[in-house]
C-alpha cells in the first residue's frame, strides 16, 4: 500500500486575470489613465470566458478501450480499465499489441497520434491490421461527471477507407449516436493533454523551445494576457508601420520632386523636407492656392495672350494709306491757299464779333464794321465750300492714326520671365518684338506708318506663336510629371494626417505594452511556483542516485520575442546546462517531471493520464522512483502505463504499491489476449496447472511445458527475493543488477537469493539441507524438468515448486 503523497501533485486552479490586472494597474503609480485604459481595453476585447469552461464534461475516467483491425490488433478485443484513481500497468513483450491500445485511445480522442508525427508515410499507411480485413474500429468507454456519465467515442473505417476517412462519432449510453464534436474537445486536449508516448518524452525537453513555453504559459491561465499583449502589439505595429510607410513615402516623394523642373515641385519639396511637415501648408499648396506668376498658371497666362488679327491690323494700315492718298489728292496749292484764307477770315470774323467795329488788325487801314462782316460771311461760305474735301481728308487721317495707335498694347506682365529660371520659357525675343509693337502706340503719322504696323505685328505674331508653342510643350511636360504626383501627395497627406492623429495612441500603446510585459512576467513567476514545486518533487523522486539536481524552472520571453523554458540544473553542486549533462534516461525523467504537473492540474477535466513506455533508457534506480511517482499520482488520478519492461511491474510488487497489472499477449493472426496478472511467479504456476488440466496436449509435450513453467516460477521468485534483500541492505541498483545478470542458471539464481552475493553454487545443496532435506529434492526436480521420476508426476512438481517458493518468501 503506497502512502498518500506529502506533496500535492495537482496545481491549484488559476484565478481570472481581469481583476488581478486592474488591481495592479491601480496600485502602480507610474501608470497613467490612458495606459490603464489601453491595457483593460485589450483584455476586454478578448472573450475572457475561458475556452475550457465551454467544455461541460469533467472528471473523465477511462473504463475500456475496444479495438478491432488497428495496428497490431486483429479481431476485436477489449482492454478493461478500473475507472477511478489508481495505477494500472499494461505489460507485454514488444509486438504483443499493448501499444496499439494506447495509440488507439489517443487517435480516437484527439484525431491524431504524436508518435506518428514527423515519421515517414509508412507509419501512417501501416495502421490497418493485416489479419483482419473487416471494418477497423476503435471505441473508448469513458465515465464523466454529471447525470449522464457514460460516454462512448468511436472511430470506424470501411475496408477501403484511409486513416483520415474514419466515421467519428460519440454517444451517451442509451442515447443516439451523433458526429463527434471535435471543436468542443480541441482546446482542453491541447491544454491538458493526458497522453504521453515514449517518442514525446525527449521532445518535451529538447523539442522546439517555444512549444513547451506556450503550453506552460497557457496552462498557467496567462493566455488572456498573451492575447491582450498580442492585440496591443499588433495595433502598435500597425501604427508604426503606418508611420514608417508615411515617412518612406514622404522621402520618396521628396526625391522625385527634387528632380523636377517645376516650381510646384520645388515648393512642395520645401514643404516636405522637414521631418514633421506642415500638413495644412501641404494641403493648401497641393490645391494650387499659392501658385506664383512663374508657375504653370503663369505659363497658361502666356498661352492665353492674344494680339489683333492680321486682318484688323491690315484694315487700320489700309485706312491710313487711303486717308493719306485722299489728303494728297485734295491738297492742291490753291486749295491750300483757300484753306489758309478761310482760316484767317474765320479768326478775323471771330475777332470782330468779339471786339465790335474796329480797325483791321492786319493792315490797320480798313475797318471791321458791319458791312465788312456781311462781305466776310459771304467769302467764308464760298471758301468753305471750296476747302471742305481737304478738311474731311485731314480729319479722316487723324482718326486713322488714332486707330493705329490704339492697336498696340504695352508689354504684358505675363512675359516677365527670367530666362535663366529652369521651369520657364525664354520670352526675350517676344518681349523685344512686343516693345517695338507697343512703341507704335505713340507714333505720329508718316507714310511709313502702315508698313511699320504690318511689319511689327507680323514679327510679334511669329515670336508670340513660337513662345506659346514652347509654353504649351512645357505645360504638357510639367503636367505629365506633376499630374501623377497629385494623387500620391493626396494619399500621403491623408495617411500623414491619420498618423499625426494617432501619434498619441502609439505612445500610449508602447507604454501599455511595456507594462503588460512586466506584469505578465510577474504573474507568470507567481503562477509557475506550484507547478515548479511539483516538477521538482517528481524529479527528486525519479532521479534516484543521479548527481543532477533540478533547480528553478523559468519561462523566458514574451509574445513577439524568443520564448523558451529555462531549466536550472547543477551537477555535483556545479551549475550546468541541462541537455548537455543529462543522460537519455535523465532526460526522459525530466520529461515526465514536466508532463505530470501539466496533465494533473486541478482545472483539467481529465482524471486519467496514459503513458506509453516511460521505462526505456531508465536505469533500475529510476524505475523505482518512477513506480513511487506513478503510485503517488494515482491517489488522485487514473494512471495507465504501457510497458514491455518487467522492471516497473517488479518494482511495484517489491515495494508493495497498489496496482492493477494487465498482461497483453499476442497469438497467431493478431489475436490479442488480455488477462490480469498479479506477478510472474503466480502466472507461471497458474500456467503449469492449466497445462496439467489440458488433455489435448501429448504427455511428453505437456510435461516439458509444465517443468519449464515451474523452473521459470522459481527463477522469478529467486530474482525478486535477491533484489528485495540486496536493495534492503543498501546496495545500489546498478550493483544489484550486475549480480542478477551474473546468475545465469536456475541454481545460481537460487544461490544468490538464499546465500547472498558471496554464494558458491557448489555449496548450495549443503546450505539448503540445513533448512530441510526436501528443499534439495525440490530444487533437483525443478532443474531436472521433464526428467522428473514418473512416480512423483507433474502435479507433485508443481506443489513442491510452490512450497519452495513459499519458503523463500518467509
Amino acid at each position: 500500500m503506497c502512502p498518500k503523497p506529502a506533496v500535492d501533485t495537482t496545481a491549484e486552479a488559476v484565478p481570472r486575470l481581469t481583476e488581478v490586472v486592474a488591481r495592479r494597474l491601480n496600485e502602480d503609480p507610474s501608470v497613467t489613465p490612458d495606459v490603464a485604459h489601453a491595457v483593460l481595453r485589450a483584455l476586454g476585447a478578448i472573450d475572457s470566458h475561458d475556452r475550457a469552461s465551454e467544455f461541460d464534461d469533467s472528471g473523465i475516467f477511462l473504463r475500456a478501450i475496444r479495438v478491432r483491425g488497428f495496428r497490431g490488433i486483429g479481431p476485436e478485443v477489449t482492454l478493461d480499465l478500473p475507472p477511478g484513481p489508481g495505477l494500472t500497468l499494461v505489460v507485454g513483450r514488444n509486438g504483443s499489441g499493448k501499444s496499439s491500445f494506447a495509440e488507439a485511445a489517443e487517435l480516437a480522442l484527439t484525431g491524431g497520434n504524436r508518435r506518428w508525427e514527423g515519421r515517414s508515410a509508412s507509419w501512417r499507411e501501416g495502421w490497418r491490421n493485416l489479419h483482419d480485413g473487416d471494418t477497423a474500429r476503435i471505441e473508448l468507454e469513458l465515465l464523466t461527471g454529471g447525470e449522464d456519465p457514460e460516454l462512448i467515442i468511436a472511430k470506424e473505417w470501411s475496408p477501403t477507407a484511409e486513416l483520415t476517412d474514419a466515421r467519428w462519432s460519440e454517444r451517451r449510453k442509451g442515447g443516439a449516436t451523433k458526429e463527434f464534436d471535435a471543436g468542443r474537445w480541441t482546446s482542453v486536449l491541447e491544454l491538458y493533454r493526458p497522453f504521453l508516448s515514449y517518442s514525446e518524452l525527449g521532445t518535451l525537453v529538447d523539442g522546439k523551445p517555444s512549444d513547451l513555453f506556450d503550453a506552460l504559459h497557457q496552462l498557467l491561465g496567462l493566455d488572456e494576457l498573451t492575447l491582450a499583449q498580442d492585440r496591443i502589439r499588433s495595433r502598435r505595429l500597425e501604427l508604426e508601420r503606418a508611420a514608417r510607410d508615411s515617412r518612406q513615402e514622404r522621402i520618396d516623394l521628396l526625391a522625385t520632386m527634387e528632380t523636377l523642373a517645376d516650381d510646384r515641385a520645388v515648393r512642395m519639396a520645401t514643404l516636405l523636407r522637414p521631418a514633421q511637415p506642415d500638413l495644412t501648408a501641404v494641403g493648401r499648396d497641393m490645391l494650387g492656392t499659392t501658385d506664383g506668376a512663374d508657375g504653370p498658371e503663369g505659363l497658361r497666362a502666356i498661352v492665353r495672350l492674344a494680339l489683333p488679327t492680321e486682318a484688323e491690323v491690315d484694315a487700320v494700315a489700309t485706312r491710313l494709306e487711303a486717308c493719306a492718298a485722299t489728303l494728297a489728292r485734295d491738297s492742291t496749292a490753291d486749295a491750300e491757299a483757300d484753306w489758309r484764307v478761310l482760316q484767317l477770315l474765320r479768326r478775323a470774323r471771330e475777332h470782330a464779333a468779339a471786339s465790335g467795329d474796329c480797325a483791321c488788325p492786319v493792315c490797320g487801314r480798313g475797318r471791321l464794321d458791319e458791312e465788312w462782316s456781311r462781305h466776310a460771311d459771304v467769302s467764308i461760305a464760298r471758301l468753305s465750300a471750296r476747302v471742305d474735301a481737304l478738311t474731311n481728308a485731314r480729319d479722316e487721317l487723324r482718326n486713322a492714326v488714332r486707330a493705329a495707335r490704339a492697336l498696340p498694347e504695352h508689354v504684358p506682365p505675363e512675359l516677365d520671365f527670367d530666362p535663366r529660371n529652369p521651369p520657364t520659357v525664354d520670352t526675350t525675343a517676344v518681349r523685344r518684338a512686343w516693345t517695338e509693337w507697343a512703341a507704335l502706340s505713340g507714333a505720329e503719322y508718316s507714310p511709313e506708318l502702315p508698313d511699320r504696323l504690318r511689319w511689327a505685328h507680323t514679327r510679334l505674331v511669329d515670336e508670340l506663336e513660337l513662345v506659346q508653342q514652347g509654353t504649351r510643350k512645357e505645360l504638357d511636360r510639367l503636367d505629365e510629371v506633376w499630374a501623377p504626383l497629385v494623387p500620391r501627395i493626396a494619399a500621403w497627406l491623408d495617411g500623414a494626417r491619420e498618423v499625426a492623429m494617432r501619434s498619441g495612441e502609439l505612445r500610449t500603446l508602447k507604454r501599455a505594452e511595456d507594462w503588460l510585459k512586466s506584469a505578465t512576467a510577474g504573474l507568470r513567476d507567481e503562477r509557475m511556483a506550484p507547478l515548479e514545486t511539483t516538477a521538482r518533487w517528481v524529479w527528486r523522486t525519479l532521479r534516484q542516485q543521479s548527481n543532477v539536481e533540478l533547480g528553478a524552472i523559468r519561462l523566458q520571453g514574451n509574445a513577439g520575442t524568443a520564448r523558451r523554458v529555462l531549466l536550472d540544473v547543477t551537477v555535483d553542486e556545479v551549475d550546468g546546462a541541462a541537455l548537455g549533462v543529462m543522460s537519455q534516461g535523465e532526460l526522459h525523467a525530466l520529461g515526465l517531471s514536466l508532463f505530470l504537473p501539466r496533465a494533473t492540474v486541478e482545472d483539467s477535466p481529465f482524471r486519467f493520464v496514459m503513458i506509453d513506455d516511460p521505462v526505456q533508457a531508465m536505469d533500475p534506480a529510476k524505475v523505482d522512483g518512477l513506480a513511487r511517482v506513478l503510485a503517488f499520482v494515482a491517489w488522485t488520478r487514473q494512471v495507465v502505463v504501457f510497458t514491455h519492461d518487467e522492471r516497473l511491474a517488479e518494482a511495484v510488487r517489491r515495494m508493495q504499491l497498489d496496482a492493477c497489472v494487465l498482461e497483453v499477449q499476442r497469438r497467431e493472426r493478431s489475436v490479442i489476449e488480455v488477462r490480469t496478472s498479479s506477478d510472474p511467479v503466480r502466472r507461471y504456476l497458474d500456467d503449469a496447472r492449466s497445462l496439467v488440466r489440458t488433455p489435448q496436449l501429448p504427455p511428453a509435450i505437456a510435461d516439458e511445458l509444465v517443468a519449464t513453467c515451474c523452473r521459470s516460477a522459481l527463477e522469478a521468485a529467486s530474482l525478486a527475493r535477491a533484489r528485495r534483500e540486496l536493495l534492503a541492505r543498501g546496495m545500489n541498483h546498478r550493483e544489484v543488477e550486475r549480480h542478477i545478470e551474473g546468475a545465469q542458471t536456475t541454481r545460481a539464481m537460487v544461490a544468490l537469493a538464499t546465500m547472498g552475493v558471496g554464494y558458491n553454487v557448489d555449496n548450495l545443496n549443503k546450505h539448503l539441507a540445513r533448512e530441510g532435506r526436501w528443499l534439495v529434492g525440490a530444487l533437483r526436480d525443478v532443474t531436472a524438468g521433464a526428467h522428473v521420476p514418473i512416480d512423483r508426476g507433474m502435479r507433485e512438481l508443481i506443489s513442491n515448486t510452490e512450497r519452495f517458493i513459499a519458503w523463500m518468501g518467509r
